[in-house]
Parts: C-alpha cells; structure tokens; sequence
C-alpha cells in the first residue's frame, strides 16, 4: 500500500502532515511530500484515517 497526494485537489490544509507525519511532510508553501515507497504495516491503520480525513479528499491510499 502506498500514500499518494492529488497535487491538483490539495488545497494545503496540512491536516495530513498531523495525522501521519512519519509519512507526510509540509514543503515551505504548506503542501504535502510523501515518503515514497510502501506504508509500513504498523502505519496503514493511521494512514487510513488520514486519508479519511482529507478535506480535499486529496490523500489517497493506494494498492
């Protein structure tokens, strides 16, 4: 499972950096950077609810 970020829909609330910042860090305009490769088993329960809690539905879980 991997995180990805829709560059185009992210509207820079930084609610995923909070969520899951093992995975997730704010460039200097506030949009996410995402670790590249896969979620570790002992992140994906976290990951999830930060994608869940994307307000721009941005944050994606992908398989």
């Amino acid at each position: 499972m991997k995180v990805t970020v829709d560059p185009i829909g992210c509207r820079a609330h930084g609610l995923c950096a909070d969520l899951l910042p093992e995975l997730v860090r704010l460039d200097e305009w506030g949009y996410p950077v995402v670790a590249p490769g896969e979620v570790p088993a002992e992140l994906v329960t976290e990951a999830r609810r930060a994608a869940a809690a994307c307000p721009a539905l941005a944050l994606r879980l992908q398989r």
